[in-house]
């Protein structure tokens, strides 16, 4: 809403991505300063019997899984770089950007028959690249 809000202040000399990191700062920072802080008491559970609370958020990874989870995303990385370039694109719209066939037809302007058939293949292609480097 807040770039919406704030779209008459936008100059194109600037890149859009930092004009909106910016806005993004600057509401982590106002959400911040109106949290109030708890007091080292108020961390502390009465129930549990002065057991410190939970702080982590329970849908987060942890540690380890998250450098687990940036480790296969760079091998996967290495092995998309190996596919054709129209393969690639298809791949990375599918499963990172989350976009349907139909969306991926009209964002690469290729028939869907044809966005089909390129994601089978690609898929395939990556099947055996990850068949080939476990050999």
């Amino acid at each position: 809403m807040r770039v919406l809000e704030r779209g008459h202040q936008y100059s194109p000399r600037w890149k859009f991505e930092t004009w909106l990191f910016a806005i993004a700062r600057n509401l982590a920072i106002d959400a911040s300063r109106r949290r109030q802080p708890e007091s080292l008491d108020a961390l502390l559970c009465p129930e549990d019997r002065g057991a410190p609370r939970d702080l982590r958020d329970p849908d987060s990874l942890t540690p380890f899984e998250s450098a687990a989870a940036g480790e296969q995303a760079g091998r996967m990385g290495v092995l998309l770089r190996q596919l054709p370039p129209d393969n690639r694109e298809v791949l990375v719209l599918r499963f990172q950007e989350d976009l349907n066939l139909d969306e991926i037809a009209t964002v690469t302007g290729a028939p869907l028959s044809t966005v089909k058939s390129r994601l089978y293949r690609s898929l395939e292609a990556l099947r055996n690249l990850l068949m080939e480097k476990e050999a």
